[in-house]
């Protein structure tokens, strides 16, 4: 019997990421990370910044970092809309972690920030650390340490 697939989509103000049949996706949610297989019950959440997994039918696995949007799962359509979405392998780990380190620096020398302003410093410095997790897992997938 040949596996049940998905119907997959990844889209973000720029582009459609990904868009392809697949086994299951693993995404970063609010509430904490889910696991999504054919036969879903139906369901729509919100992202969390952080590293999603895509595994297709030939067992090779795909590494997103994702920041914020949301997932809706109806049958066996799988719909992500992402604010931001970067393949693993289209990630540059060191410039990331200069991104990180300066946002890191700039909040804990801010004194003066307003919660505008310390909310998207937080928002950035997530994003970074997605980023640079999801460099890291695709290079453990991969045997790339």
């Amino acid at each position: 019997m040949a596996d049940k697939i998905l119907q997959f989509e990844i889209v973000t103000p720029e582009r459609v990421l990904v868009k392809e049949n697949i086994l299951q996706v693993t995404a970063p949610t609010v509430q904490g990370e889910i696991t999504i297989l054919p036969g879903h019950i139906p369901l729509v959440s919100v992202l969390a910044s952080g590293v999603l997994e895509i595994a297709r039918p030939d067992k090779s696995r795909t590494v997103i970092s994702v920041s914020g949007g949301f997932i809706q799962v109806a049958g066996d359509k799988v719909v992500i809309l992402a604010d931001t979405a970067e393949k693993a392998e289209e990630i540059d780990l060191v410039r990331v972690e200069e991104a990180k380190a300066r946002a890191v620096k700039t909040k804990n020398e801010a004194k003066t920030l307003d919660t505008r302003q310390f909310t998207a410093l937080s928002a950035k410095i997530s994003k970074e650390l997605a980023r640079s997790q999801a460099v890291k897992r695709w290079k453990k997938l991969n045997n790339l340490n």
